[in-house]
């Protein structure tokens, strides 16, 4: 199984007035149109996901769906909330375990997914690893458990995404 997890583009300010729950805070118009960069440089690495599970709070889920959009999938979009700020590790990897599908894109929140990353590269939690808004990892996974099961592949920020593609 290859698993992708991209971290959120960039979005309004935490505490910003008009978004009184950090669940509601929409991406910047910059980062929406940071993130359709990032989608289509994506697209032009022949990257390819079965499913794009997602965060439901709004600026991860505007995130897949431009990414979905960009992909032109219109069927392999989900939301979980095991993927919100303050979402199980644990029943996600249930979750995603439930699947029988071989590339799956996970879009969510720091410092959950650097998080994930360490657990499943070295079976705890210690590693120090930053994900940029808009950064992607990319895993290799031989048999999916919360704990050591996965080879880290690759981890780049947008900007090398976008320089990539």
């Amino acid at each position: 199984m290859e698993l992708y997890l991209l971290r959120h583009a960039v979005a309004a300010e935490k505490g910003t007035v008009e978004f009184v729950r950090d669940a509601d805070r929409p991406l910047t118009t910059e980062g929406a149109q940071k993130m359709r960069h990032i989608a289509k440089a994506m697209k032009d690495l022949d990257l390819s996901f079965n499913l794009i599970l997602s965060s439901p709070y709004r600026r991860a889920k505007q995130t897949a769906e431009i990414v979905a959009d960009v992909f032109g999938f219109d069927k392999v979009l989900r939301f979980s909330t095991n993927l919100a700020v303050d979402g199980d590790l644990a029943m996600l990897i249930k979750e995603i375990k439930s699947e029988t599908l071989q590339n799956i894109l996970l879009v969510g929140h720091e410092p959950n997914l650097s998080t994930l990353i360490s657990i499943l590269i070295s079976g705890h939690d210690g590693i120090d690893i930053a994900m940029k808004k808009g950064g992607l990892c990319k895993l290799s996974v031989d048999s999916l458990r919360l704990g050591k099961c996965a080879t880290l592949e690759w981890l780049i920020g947008p900007r090398q995404i976008i320089h990539s593609g």
